[in-house]
Order: C-alpha cells, then sequence, then structure tokens
C-alpha cells in the first residue's frame, strides 16, 4: 500500500508507516500533478497547504484511493461531502494539539490582559511606556468558555489550577465530568470577564446580540476560527470601547503563504492582540499529530478500524439505530461466514458489522451487529450452517 503525505510528515509518523509496511512518498504535487496521480495512492495525508477538492477526489476514487487524512484538527480544506459520495473516508488527528491550542489561548488571555505585546513592541522601537499600558490579573476572574470539549476542558485545567479562575460553559454536549459549570450561552456571555471560543465549523457564534450581552470590561479569546464571531460587529464593539479586547490566533481570511500581506481591519485596533495561526504550531504538537494521523490511517488500511472519522460513525453507537448482537462459535475455515451471511441475507437481516477472532487453534469466535432481532427460527438455521459449532443471542 502507497500513502502519499502531500505537505510533509514528522520522522515519527512516518516510522509508523513504515513499520506497518505502507510505502510513503512526500513529494509535493501541485493540484494538477495532484488528481493525475492520486489514483496511484491508497491514502492521502495532508495538512492545511493542500486544498482536497472535488476533482482530486472524484480522481482518487476511480483509482486505488480509500482514505484522505487531515495531520490537525479542522478539515474545511477537504471536500468531505465529496468524499462520502466517493467511498472516500476523512479522517482527523485532534488529539495532538489539544494542549499546544490551550496554552495558546491562556497565552493569549495573558497577553491581552498586561499588554505584553505593547510593550515588547514599543520597546523594540526604544521607547520606554509603562503608565500607558496597566493591565488585569487572570486570578479569581470568570472565564467563559462557548465549547467546552477537550481543548476547552483544557484551558478550564489550566485556568482553574494555575490562577484560580471560576470557569463556567456553554456547549450543545455538555460533560459534566469535566468541571465546568454548564450555564445557557446567555448566562456564560453576561458572566464572563473572559470568553474563550472553542467550537470550531464556519458558523457565526458570536455575533452583534451576543456582543451586547457582554460587559463592556470583557475579554474575547479565539483560537478556534475566525469566521465564529462576527468580524464586522467585532470591530465596531472594540472601536467603540464595547469591549475591552480581543486576542486572536484566526482570521476569516488568511494568507496563502508564508511573506504574504496580512489586510485583515482588526489589525488597526490597540485594544487586539494577534498570533498568525500557531496553535498547533509547536514541536511537540507537529510531532504527536504526525503520530496520531499515521496510526489512524494505518488502522484503517490494514483493519478496517474507524476512529477519528469524521463523515463516518467512529463505531456503530454513534449511529444512534437500535442494533442486535449475535454470537457465533464456528471453525477459522473458508466458506463459513459466506455461509452465515446467506442464512442472515434470506431472512431479510441487514448484517451492520462483523467482529471475528480466533479463540483456540482452528476456531473463531464471531460477533454479528445486526440491524434486525434473529428468532429462534434463525438461530436453528444457523446452527445447522456447516463448520457452526454454537450460536446465541
Amino acid at each position: 500500500m502507497k500513502v502519499l503525505l502531500n505537505d510533509g510528515l514528522e520522522k515519527e509518523g512516518l516510522a509508523i508507516f513504515q513499520q506497518a509496511d505502507i510505502e510513503t512518498d512526500t513529494k509535493k504535487r501541485d493540484p494538477a500533478t495532484l488528481v493525475s496521480e492520486i489514483g496511484q495512492f491508497d491514502a492521502l495525508v495532508v495538512r492545511s497547504a493542500t486544498k482536497v477538492t472535488r476533482e482530486v477526489i472524484e480522481a482518487g476514487a476511480k483509482g486505488k484511493l480509500k482514505i484522505i487524512g487531515r495531520a490537525g484538527v479542522g478539515f474545511d480544506n477537504i471536500d468531505a461531502v465529496s468524499a462520502s459520495e466517493n467511498g472516500i473516508v476523512v479522517k482527523i488527528a485532534p488529539y495532538g494539539s489539544t494542549n499546544a491550542v490551550a496554552e495558546l489561548s491562556i497565552d493569549l488571555m495573558l497577553c491581552i490582559s498586561r499588554n505584553t505585546p505593547q510593550s515588547h513592541h514599543s520597546l523594540k522601537n526604544g521607547v520606554w511606556i509603562k503608565k500607558k499600558l496597566e493591565g488585569r490579573e487572570l486570578a479569581y476572574k470568570t472565564l467563559g468558555l462557548l465549547g467546552c470539549g477537550r481543548i476547552g476542558q483544557k484551558v478550564a485545567h489550566i485556568a482553574k489550577r494555575g490562577f484560580d479562575m471560576e470557569v463556567v460553559g456553554y456547549d450543545i454536549c455538555p460533560c459534566f465530568e469535566s468541571g465546568i459549570k454548564f450555564l445557557t450561552k446567555e448566562e456564560v456571555l453576561k458572566k464572563a470577564d473572559y470568553i474563550s471560543i472553542h467550537t470550531g465549523g464556519k458558523d457565526i457564534i458570536v455575533g452583534a446580540k451576543e456582543l451586547a450581552l457582554m460587559k463592556p470590561s470583557t475579554y474575547i479569546i479565539n483560537t478556534s476560527r475566525g469566521n465564529n464571531i462576527d468580524q464586522q460587529a467585532l470591530y465596531n464593539a472594540l472601536k467603540e470601547g464595547e469591549l475591552a479586547g480581543y486576542a486572536t490566533d484566526v482570521y476569516r481570511e488568511e494568507p496563502k503563504g508564508e511573506g504574504d500581506p496580512f489586510t485583515d481591519k482588526l489589525k488597526e485596533l490597540n485594544n487586539v492582540v494577534m498570533s498568525s495561526h500557531l496553535g498547533a504550531s509547536t514541536v511537540e504538537a507537529q510531532r504527536e499529530t504526525s503520530t496520531e494521523i499515521a496510526r489512524v490511517i494505518t488502522a484503517y488500511l490494514l483493519g478496517g478500524d474507524f476512529t477519528n472519522a469524521v463523515n463516518a460513525g467512529e463505531s456503530i453507537e454513534l449511529e444512534e439505530k437500535e442494533v442486535f448482537t449475535l454470537f457465533i462459535h464456528h471453525r477459522d475455515v473458508p466458506g463459513v461466514f459466506a455461509n452465515i451471511d446467506k442464512v442472515l441475507a434470506d431472512s431479510n437481516i441487514n448484517i451492520r458489522g462483523n467482529y471475528s477472532r480466533q479463540i483456540s487453534n482452528g476456531y473463531a469466535i464471531s460477533v454479528y451487529v445486526l440491524h434486525h432481532e434473529v428468532s429462534p427460527e434463525i438461530v436453528a438455521k444457523l446452527k445447522a450452517v456447516p463448520n457452526v459449532c454454537n450460536v446465541k443471542f
């Protein structure tokens, strides 16, 4: 099997592919070449630089392409709809950068509170400024989280342990074991001294209505997506002093390459601190992300594992459809599965999954996950299948 790593990969990730005897190719293809050559590969792994368009996916689907991996969290650069239509699984590596993004969120919180970037800039230009840069402390303030997944929970942990902050949060799927006090979105916005956004996606989470609920002393930190905030409403609120400040690592439109001009008009404002999408840009995060994506790509290619898939359920349970299990003890010989499948198909029973392991020399246990419950009559038919030892449900 062959994997194209079109945006490269750290050596630790390459080693995982090599240990699995999967060939890797790190040569960068331009869009036209990618379309013409993608069909040669079983998997494509990208970062943010490569755009995996419908054209690329359809060309790959006609060839060997089975899976696309994004070495990171967001997958806006991958046409996941087209991938699903063409039977291509899309996976991400969400855990490798969790700590890096959480630490940057805290870093931006400190920077906007203590005006350290402004002080640095003035000193680099030979000017000593102190009185005008008086700041605020994080300790004992209230941090409000919009989005309380793995990154939000890590931010909460650092804020509570390191700064004795009260942490409140809003999430459509709250995790009550996280130690975060969950409130309505409106309550979080009204109560918090700091709002940290960790929602992802392309939707506006904070617009003019939400901004109006916040205290004038509130700071917003955004390491999620530039589109998660109404940029014009935010600009107006910051310029009019309706917010204390905004610290961000993400933008609605970002330059395509190193050295390209940065035109976001938020840079005009003094109560804004910016970083150039550095969330996952640490040595540790790049290493962890590379090994994570290599593991989940390898697991799918060699064992059909759906962990970290974004366009297919990681597990059957996530499909939220009732299933029934059937346990079959049988000899591990050719033809057994075909005969079992025929009995179930003739009985109009759909097989949702089949997990099989050897249990002793020459024998196996297979667990069938079905969309319909089997009757005693079907069980009797299955027991009569050659090489089947026993059937339980």
